[in-house]
């Protein structure tokens, strides 16, 4: 039988953070390697679409790639810091290729700017209008290949001014953006006092209302055209305070006095991507999509009615319908319609011709993968 050993076991041991960091850099610099090698494959594609004519950006194959890398995304990364991550990667790529100039209002910090970032990365070239008007005539022009418009508002309802641009625009809707909106009160001095008034977007004035009738009730309350135009002009003024985001706060160096002040914390902005269909044909199917429509029926007894009927024979869910006056001094109306599905889908596209045919005016204004 042997003794038992008496010698103390080898300890490893653990790395310092020197070591550590040196590990990182070394793994940094093969990340780096390979990022580089991936812009290189990336311009080769760039030039095969130029010579095909395809398009340079195609968000449902961004959708598959980030699909892929997370659902083989081992951790210990959250699969959604892997997504943002790769999204980043995809868009300087695509920059390689063929900067895209996408529209949106501006000036800088705006929740509209916030959602082009969300969908075409950070390496978009953004073009900052004065207002939505601008942004569909500047995608409409070909000064931009994309435009970004909010459509609607989870506690104010829809964009009006938006689904009028849509009734004349030659564009057409191939994605969404919904974001959470937090509007925070920003000001030069971190106080309350001395406030005079509010300056924000009209939407952010209503979507606000609760909070300022209580904390300033006696200060005016002022619209302009954007939350971050409202952030530009508190940082002139010491006796203004704007309604915007934490990225406005930022730009304009101005202090957040109070954090996330609209009456309902769930509150959500969707915004629209529009195109020329030229730049972007409507996107394939993704399992879980949204038709947008504008029709207007005859002014008489059941007609409305009737447009609700081949949804119901074929089994449409419809998830929007809005009224906008025709301004034909007839008292008639634009009816703004979001459905379910695909017209890929033969249930979808049965519906659509049957509603066609009852419709006075007609048009697609895009089908789309809808937001998550």
């Amino acid at each position: 039988m042997t003794a038992p050993s008496s010698a103390t076991p080898t300890v490893q041991a653990s790395p310092d953070l020197a070591d550590l960091r040196v590990k990182i850099d070394s793994l940094d610099r093969q990340l780096l390697s390979l990022l580089n090698q991936r812009a290189l494959v990336a311009e080769q594609v760039g030039e095969v679409k130029k010579r095909e004519g395809t398009p340079f950006f195609r968000p449902d194959r961004v959708a598959q790639v980030i699909d892929k890398i997370t659902t083989a995304n081992p951790g210990p990364l959250k699969s959604a810091h892997v997504a943002a991550i790769w999204r980043e990667i995809m868009s300087a790529c695509l920059a390689l290729e063929a900067p895209q100039r996408v529209a949106v209002l501006g000036p800088e910090g705006t929740f509209c700017e916030q959602a082009a970032v969300e969908y075409f990365g950070g390496a978009a070239d953004l073009m900052y209008c004065a207002n939505f008007d601008e942004v569909f005539h500047a995608t409409a022009a070909g000064s931009a290949q994309y435009g970004v418009v909010g459509v609607e508002n989870s506690t104010e309802g829809v964009v009006t001014r938006s689904l009028d641009m849509f009734l004349h625009t030659p564009c057409h809707v191939v994605g969404e953006v919904s974001l959470l909106i937090r509007h925070n009160l920003l000001r030069q001095t971190d106080s309350l006092d001395g406030i005079e008034a509010v300056l924000a977007h009209p939407q952010a004035l209503a979507q606000c209302q609760a909070w300022l009738s209580k904390h300033l009730p006696h200060a005016e309350r002022r619209p302009v055209s954007s939350n971050a135009e409202g952030a530009r002009l508190a940082a002139t003024n010491p006796a203004w305070a704007a309604l915007s985001s934490e990225r406005a706060a930022q730009q304009f160096g101005l202090h957040i006095v109070a954090h996330a002040i609209q009456d309902d914390a769930y509150n959500r902005t969707r915004f629209a991507i529009i195109c020329l269909p030229h730049t972007l044909q409507t996107p394939p199917p993704s399992g879980k999509d949204c038709t947008s429509l504008i029709v207007s029926v005859p002014n008489q007894p059941g007609a409305v009615h009737d447009l609700l009927v081949p949804l119901k024979q074929y089994g449409v869910s419809m998830t929007r319908f809005e009224s906008r006056p025709a301004r034909t001094g007839q008292w008639e109306y634009y009816f703004y319609i979001d459905i379910d599905g695909h017209p890929s889908q033969p249930h979808v596209a049965a519906a659509l011709a049957a509603l066609r045919g009852l419709c006075a005016f007609y048009k697609v204004l895009g089908t789309y993968p809808v937001a998550s």
